[in-house]
């Protein structure tokens, strides 16, 4: 069995940030049946006009195409409520209450369901009916402010940790609540606000530099600390052909100078001590750049590498495909596409040695309106022909 075999989810997510969360779900074994309105669904699904998003973010779901809007579509969700665990929705700002499908109502009709919110500044509070998207999360939670370079504006950052980041720490909340369902028999509520998820990521930045919240955290670019630590060119001069190297102790240091044959410099008085280091970066960093300039960022990382130097070339969004240490682990998976053939979709990091769940094609709109509806709520031929020609189903 998968670990979270028996689990089932009702999943009223769209988008990014509630699917990442009943995404891992469904791959560590949960049944996951997602809940989309007839003729459009989840919005992702074609984000600029493509359903690459939607691929990304929807493995190993069920869908089922219900108008919440008819009366009988409402109701069959609720009829569906009590053979699940779990319901997630991330809809903005009074939606669910529009439905009447608040936590109250669904407590009501399936006393013990987990029913987890996320929003982009959570349920209450000044802020809380404001709309937001990963982006405006993210600015609010201060990943702006130490991301870019220090003379430069504060910049967004290019992984969408407001969305997916939320997510995930919303999968770790259900799950702790599932565990506390299986010990005691009561559900919970769980709300997550994306502004207060993302300042966790921010909790490092904000120990070395902050002094307690009395601090503005400075952007720093991509240096940390003194050369050799950097971000360094190298060839043949592409956008992406740079190499990060941080090297923070004595041993790293003394062994970076050895891997790129300048023992000159384990004795150089300029560059011997951190104190050195820092007043003579610039000089430092320059002579290092004369050596990864003539090399290819592979080239300087398998060296660095093999020297217990920590490094890595600046791989980028081909570079991941292709990569061999990710291929050799398995980590790259190909699906077959309805129209584009074979594709490939990067896999889900946490390996568990007494679960494994295949990753395979989210669903077509609605693909399991009928069966869903078939199998839980026991409905006929007939029946699932009137809820279509009343609209209720899709």
């Amino acid at each position: 069995m998968t670990a979270l075999d028996g689990m089932r989810i009702l999943d009223m997510t769209q988008y990014e940030a509630g699917t990442s969360c009943t995404q891992a779900l469904a791959w560590m074994g949960a049944d996951v049946v997602k809940i989309e309105a007839p003729g459009i669904g989840d919005p992702g699904r074609w984000t600029a006009g493509r359903d690459d998003y939607f691929w990304n973010w929807n493995a190993n779901k069920r869908s089922v195409a219900i108008n919440l809007r008819k009366p009988e579509g409402r109701q069959l969700l609720l009829d569906l409520l009590p053979r699940f665990d779990v319901f997630i929705e991330n809809y903005g700002p009074g939606v669910i209450d529009r439905l009447d499908i608040g936590y109250e109502t669904l407590k009501a009709v399936h006393p013990s369901i987990i029913y987890a919110q996320l929003k982009g500044f959570g349920l209450s509070g000044p802020y809380s009916g404001y709309l937001a998207y990963d982006m405006s999360a993210q600015a609010a939670a201060g990943t702006f402010s130490v991301t870019g370079q220090s003379d430069g504006p504060p910049t967004l950052p290019g992984v969408t940790i407001g969305d997916s980041g939320t997510g995930v720490q919303l999968g770790m909340a259900v799950l702790a609540a599932y565990v506390q369902k299986l010990r005691t028999g009561q559900g919970q509520h769980i709300e997550i606000s994306m502004q207060e998820a993302l300042t966790y990521y921010m909790r490092t930045r904000i120990a070395h530099a902050g002094d307690w919240g009395r601090n503005v955290v400075p952007r720093t670019g991509s240096q940390v600390g003194a050369a050799p630590s950097g971000l360094y060119p190298c060839k043949p001069g592409g956008p992406n052909d740079w190499a990060f190297i941080l090297a923070v102790t004595a041993p790293h240091i003394d062994r970076f100078y050895l891997a790129i044959e300048r023992p000159d410099l384990v004795t150089d008085e300029r560059f011997s001590r951190d104190e050195v280091r820092i007043q003579n970066s610039d000089l430092l960093h320059e002579e290092i750049a004369k050596w990864t300039r003539e090399r290819t960022k592979h080239e300087v990382m398998k060296i660095l590498g093999d020297a217990g130097v920590p490094c890595s070339g600046t791989l980028d969004t081909v570079d991941l495909f292709n990569d061999p240490h990710l291929n050799e682990r398995g980590f790259v998976h190909s699906l077959d596409h309805p129209t584009a053939g074979e594709v490939r979709l990067l896999g889900f990091a946490p390996r568990m040695s007494g679960s494994e769940v295949p990753i395979g094609p989210p669903p077509d709109l609605g693909e399991h309106t009928d069966s869903v509806l078939s199998e839980e709520l026991g409905l006929d031929a007939a029946r699932l022909k009137s809820l279509h020609e009343a609209g209720a189903i899709a």
